[in-house]
């Protein structure tokens, strides 16, 4: 995910995105943190998870729609018809960028966990293809993803597009109170988030950490059991 470039400060790293939809990201995240955060505390997070995890599975239906083939999967040709029938402005390279940047076990397929996520990054890169959701008969998909933008955005204290170990210390100690605990809490949500393991976590990381926290993966390799 990135590479660092330099410091500004001794605490500090400048992180560059390692491809073009990480830079995309990364920008998007940025003109949206311009507008700040209604998360008060992780805390506020947390107590969503529910309901977030509810908004999810209603996605399901998207998900089954757009696996043709019915065989639990989404591969690259159905998501290419996805995005054709949501007249979502994807250029070719950004449409395969995507799908490899959810393609999160690299095997081709798109699960319905790694859907998510990509549907989420589409509503954080163009957020109108999405909410046009009477073209595929979905719930309130801006009410399901902003609050996982919100999320972030609180989390991303200096607002450059990425949350690094310190700022998620600093998010937990304004939860906890600075508790003795408070910061193995931190660097356990943070290392289930930093996926690469660099020490900088960027918005896809950060989605694919959440639908773990809710149980989608669970949910999911019980489906296949």
């Amino acid at each position: 995910m990135g590479a660092v470039i330099g410091k500004v400060e001794p605490t500090e790293m400048v992180w560059l995105p390692e491809s073009k939809i990480e830079a995309k990201m990364v920008q998007a995240m940025q003109r949206r943190a311009s507008q700040g955060s209604s998360m008060k505390s992780f805390n506020t997070i947390i107590l969503k998870f529910p309901k977030i995890d509810e908004s999810f599975r209603k996605c399901k239906s998207i998900f089954e729609q757009f696996d043709e083939d019915s065989n639990g999967v989404i591969d690259r040709d159905e998501l290419r018809k996805c995005f054709q029938k949501l007249d979502i402005s994807f250029s070719e390279e950004d449409i395969n960028d995507i799908f490899e940047a959810c393609d999160i076990n690299e095997d081709l397929v798109m699960k319905f966990s790694e859907f998510i996520v990509l549907l989420c990054l589409v509503y954080l890169l163009d957020p109108a293809a999405l909410l046009a959701k009477s073209k595929i008969g979905t719930p309130n998909l801006e009410a399901t993803f902003e609050p996982l933008v919100d999320a972030f955005v609180f989390l991303d204290k200096n607002k450059d597009g990425y949350v690094s170990k310190s700022e998620m210390v600093q998010a937990i100690n304004e939860t906890t109170g600075g508790e003795r605990s408070s910061g193995r809490i931190a660097m356990k949500r943070f290392e289930e988030m930093d996926w690469d393991k660099n020490g900088m976590v960027n918005f896809k990381e950060f989605l694919f950490a959440f639908t773990r926290w809710i149980g989608i993966d669970e949910a999911e390799d019980e489906e296949d059991e």
